[in-house]
């Protein structure tokens, strides 16, 4: 608690350190916000129907950037640092070859079913309706961008692992911007509906991994890929015994809102709307945390590298208070005015109802979302795992059995639900503050040691 408290008012120069290093990375989450902020309102557009779609398609879509940028991502950034920390370039670039390869395996897992099989899987969720209204949207996000999302956020993993954060930034930035316009031309002007929209980042995404690969390939990052490498079980390992555990945490977090839509489905397509809307404010939390956590990574890794744990966790609950800042800034106004934010995406009565009335409860837990995210990517540093996945899992737990308890079981109905869907907010939030404490993150020589296997403390 002491350690809690000292870090209310932490050193100017423990500040400094974490907002150079994350001020790049929350340039592109600023900017990846603004897009994400205008892709419903652009769905809203089409109708109630089309938002519904969009909505049952979102936690999937906030799956593959998750897992492709700071989950997966992190097992990159985490394994050529490592490579260039000690020297070995050549390994770095054979690093990135099989960083590629995974890139282009991950990409098929969300292409194959969600673009073939569409209104099957999305049917289940949000019933035929939603789904039909859906399929095209599906179909040209992962059947056509699933691929260059995955490689532009591994390229920009590679580059930083090589310590270019900012050039990873500038690389990624430039689709964004490029999204919202090219996504209404081809919604409104050309006539494509939702569909558009899917299209739209593929294209973007399309650009910014041309952009990217060039770049890597000459030189970008401190070495040149070598794209023949002989493949080596020992380097996929290297990278998937980060990015497999960040990438089931990732599951984990999508799996809640997934499961929580399909509760919800049975109340309609405007619930299914209203509820989507508050979600997609509700995962924003994550690019604006993923700034100061992708910092946090790297100098927790460094700390407990030199074996300096109280560092490490002032560190993290530095880092920790700046995110509660940045996410309380947008949630908290959100709290208090939900219907003009609801009002902001749809003009349906019944979806802006159903949105406030989501908003005006869940809004309130999101800043402890914020920090949550922020200190699970420190954990990532720390190489201390388990609490987080406790806390993604009390999340569900809270959000889909608390919502049968409190909106079916007691009769309270989806203000019952929303009131799980906060308390699942609010428990990852305290899980992930109560892993970062001496009990948890020891002290001493003994704790030099990895806690993952496979994975060195001292990288992010």
């Amino acid at each position: 608690m002491a350690e809690t408290i000292a870090a209310a008012a932490p050193p100017p120069g423990r500040v400094r350190r974490i907002l150079a290093l994350a001020a790049p990375t929350t340039l592109l989450a600023a900017t990846q916000v603004a897009a994400l902020l205008i892709e419903p309102w652009l769905a809203a557009g089409q109708g109630t129907l089309a938002l519904a779609g969009w909505a049952v398609v979102l936690p999937f879509a906030l799956l593959l950037g998750q897992m492709s940028a700071g989950a997966m991502g992190g097992g990159v950034v985490s394994a050529i640092a490592r490579a260039l920390g000690a020297g070995k370039r050549d390994e770095a670039a054979a690093l990135a070859t099989h960083a590629l390869v995974i890139a282009c395996a991950g990409a098929a897992l969300f292409a194959i079913p969600l673009a073939v099989f569409p209104r099957s899987i999305l049917g289940l969720i949000g019933g035929a309706e939603a789904a039909g209204a859906a399929a095209a949207y599906s179909a040209w996000l992962f059947g056509a961008g699933a691929l260059p999302a995955w490689l532009t956020n591994t390229l920009a993993s590679i580059l930083r692992g090589g310590g270019r954060h900012a050039l990873a930034a500038r690389g990624v930035i430039g689709a964004w911007l490029a999204f919202p316009p090219l996504a209404w031309v081809l919604m409104e002007p050309l006539g494509m509906g939702l569909a558009g929209a899917g299209l739209a980042f593929a294209l973007t995404m399309t650009g910014s991994a041309a952009v990217m690969a060039a770049v890597v390939m000459a030189g970008g990052a401190g070495f040149t890929p070598n794209l023949r490498t002989p493949l080596r079980a020992a380097l996929f390992h290297r990278i998937l015994s980060v990015g497999l555990v960040a990438c089931a945490m990732a599951t984990i977090a999508n799996l809640a809102t997934i499961l929580v839509t399909a509760r919800i489905a049975h109340h309609g397509a405007a619930a299914v709307a209203g509820y989507g809307i508050s979600a997609r404010i509700e995962f924003l939390m994550i690019p604006l945390a993923f700034g100061v956590g992708s910092a946090l990574t790297a100098l927790v890794g460094r700390a407990v590298g030199a074996g300096d744990w109280a560092e490490a966790r002032r560190i993290a609950w530095t880092g920790g208070a700046l995110a509660f800042g940045v996410t309380s800034a947008i949630a908290i106004p959100v709290a208090i005015f939900p219907a003009a934010t609801a009002a902001a995406f749809t003009d349906d009565p019944a979806v802006r109802a159903i949105a406030t009335q989501a908003l005006s409860i869940i809004a309130w837990a999101m800043p402890g979302f914020g920090i949550g995210m922020a200190l699970y990517f420190a954990a990532m540093g720390a190489g201390r795992m388990a609490w987080p996945v406790a806390a993604g899992l009390s999340r569900i737990a809270l959000a889909v059995g608390g919502g049968w308890v409190l909106g079916d079981w007691m009769g309270f109905g989806l203000t019952g639900q929303f009131v799980a869907v906060a308390l699942g907010i609010t428990a990852y939030g305290g899980v992930c503050a109560a892993a970062v404490r001496p009990g948890v993150w020891p002290g001493g020589a003994a704790a030099r040691a990895p806690a993952v296997p496979g994975r060195h403390p001292q990288n992010g």
